[in-house]
């Protein structure tokens, strides 16, 4: 059980039986009565963001939330589905749920899944995956008003800058949480 003073960024709490998370928070105590916890919460579900004033004396139910390692088998009409390693069961998430982490999935990468109540509501990818490249233009030499990057198509569709030297059939390490070019990998 949290209470009002153990409310702060980031931390997940249950609010009407779903998940909400904390991504901004403000204290301000008036010259008289109580303390108030202004906070911006996130609901984990639907993603609704909300706006919520608190007293010193509230208490919160931490959400229920577990997580676990889960593997990216396929999308079929903008639905995911993902294999937990121990158990071998399946589940699945629609597009709204998984987010731009769409444009970085690819056969049997291993995600860490949230569930709330034993249901799926999101997915963490890992902070760099190695993509290959589906479709690169020729660098022109003497290009310079593109700069000194191109845009490549990767496996997924996604679309990204990359340096002049990257050729299609390259595999390129892409940040999942900026969307950028990391690295060409080696071979």
């Amino acid at each position: 059980m949290y209470s009002a003073s153990d409310l702060k960024k980031g931390l997940k709490i249950q609010i009407d039986n779903e998940p909400y998370l904390i991504i901004d928070f403000e204290f301000s105590k008036p010259g008289k009565g109580q303390a108030l916890y202004r906070c911006k919460l996130k609901n984990m579900m639907n993603g609704i963001i909300i706006d919520r004033t608190y007293r010193s004396g509230d208490t919160f139910e931490p959400a229920n939330l577990v997580e676990k390692k889960m593997q990216f088998l396929y999308s079929q009409d903008n639905e995911y589905y993902f294999m937990d390693l121990e158990t071998y069961d399946q589940c699945m998430l629609t597009e709204e749920q998984v987010g731009d982490s769409k444009n970085f999935l690819v056969d049997n990468l291993k995600v860490d899944m949230l569930f709330f109540d034993d249901r799926p509501i999101g997915i963490t990818l890992p902070n760099f995956v190695d993509l290959t490249v589906t479709k690169a233009d020729p660098w022109v030499k003497g290009d310079s008003v593109a700069g000194d990057s191109k845009p490549v198509t990767l496996e997924t569709g996604y679309t990204v800058r990359v340096p002049p030297f990257v050729e299609e059939g390259d595999k390129i390490t892409v940040d999942t949480r900026t969307g950028e070019y990391v690295t060409r990998v080696k071979k």
